[in-house]
């Protein structure tokens, strides 16, 4: 075997590496669905350049992670904020990612003056919050109509062993929110998707439960296209084969099936901690805080063969998701680096602190050859 012929195998056989090299996740699981992130502020903002690159070659759909939500938005009664919210959306078209809005009802991250009697002390009355509800929903969807492809409409509504939270909403109006907020949705824009959104949808009592609320929905003849599994998953947790169950249960219900805030805590929990209820707050421990100089090498195995189990589920139900949306780009922007506790150092995401692709990004491409 002469010289050039060896040099010649040898860059043949390395063609293919290359090439897994150059592609993103989007060339690849985007053939079956949409491939995403939350963009927070600072990156619509245009200062964090080396987050842009990894958005173009990864994602083509993106997620505002605060700047829609009811707090940010609507500041005071009469008062519309839509600056920051308006440069994510144009930072979407920007970079050519299809909009998903994030989230017009959820109890938490609401303004404080929805809920009261103006600036008095005493509880806003039933009729006053369902005219506040209608009328947000309505200017906000309004403002993004034709813009956004779909909204989270309600966030979080339901607890983990299947009955509805005992928030504000709920209280003042009882589960008809859900049903005013859907159809206000449809009513401000009649092409966009409308999406209910919750964490712990491997539990079976939520799962039966939002399978439940779906088609109630539906009975009534209310548009909801899609359930977004929000996967706050950690290498424990969810079980798996539960997790799984669920996406065929909401599938067989006639919606899409979305996960929508995809990332890994990598971290040891505190006793008491679950789901994914931003109210949990735990005092700082270093046992709970183990990796401040990085993950060792067993333990960045551990965590990407978590993964990819995980997106082995994905690629088996590529027909029925179709959405997948990791919470945040970066581990250095994770909101898991300040929550339950804050000030630790997690690892969630698929690009690490310095805006570099992790190993494990190739076998998920593999996954989808």
């Amino acid at each position: 075997m002469n010289k050039n012929f060896k040099i010649l195998t040898l860059c043949l056989a390395m063609m293919p590496m290359a090439s897994m090299a150059q592609q993103g996740l989007k060339d690849a699981i985007g053939k079956y669905c949409l491939i995403g992130a939350a963009i927070n502020q600072w990156q619509s903002d245009g200062q964090v350049p080396e987050a842009d690159a990894l958005t173009d070659k990864h994602f083509n759909c993106a997620v505002a992670e605060n700047c829609m939500k009811p707090e940010s938005l609507a500041p005071a009664e009469g008062i519309f904020d839509f600056r920051v919210a308006d440069k994510f959306v144009s930072y979407c078209e920007q970079h050519k990612l299809k909009v998903i809005g994030h989230c017009l009802v959820w109890h938490s991250q609401a303004p404080d003056w929805w809920f009261t009697n103006g600036y008095a002390a005493s509880p806003a009355s039933k009729e006053v919050l369902k005219a506040r509800l209608i009328k947000h929903i309505k200017t906000v969807v309004g403002h993004y109509k034709g813009q956004v492809l779909g909204w989270d409409v309600v966030n979080e509504a339901i607890e983990d062993n299947g009955s509805f939270r005992n928030s504000h909403y709920y209280r003042l109006l009882g589960e008809e929110f859900i049903e005013i907020a859907f159809r206000a949705a449809h009513e401000a824009d009649p092409d966009a998707e409308l999406y209910y959104n919750d964490y712990s949808m491997g539990q079976p009592a939520k799962r039966e439960a939002v399978c439940k609320l779906v088609k109630k929905l539906k009975a009534k003849g209310l548009r909801i296209d899609g359930v977004g599994m929000q996967s706050h998953n950690g290498l424990d947790y969810p079980n798996l084969a539960e997790y799984e169950k669920s996406i065929d249960a909401f599938a067989a219900c006639g919606v899409k099936v979305m996960i929508t805030e995809l990332d890994m805590n990598v971290l040891p929990n505190p006793e008491g901690f679950g789901g994914a209820d931003i109210a949990q707050n735990f005092e700082l421990q270093k046992r709970f805080n183990p990796y401040t100089e990085g993950l060792p090498a067993a333990k960045q195995k551990e965590v990407d063969q978590r993964w990819l189990d995980l997106f082995k589920i994905y690629y088996k139900h590529r027909d029925q998701i179709s959405r997948i949306n990791l919470w945040g780009v970066s581990d250095g922007g994770s909101w898991l680096n300040g929550w339950p506790i804050k000030g630790r150092t997690n690892y969630p995401l698929l690009f690490d602190r310095q805006y570099k692709e992790k190993p494990v990004i190739n076998e998920i491409i593999k996954l989808y050859k």
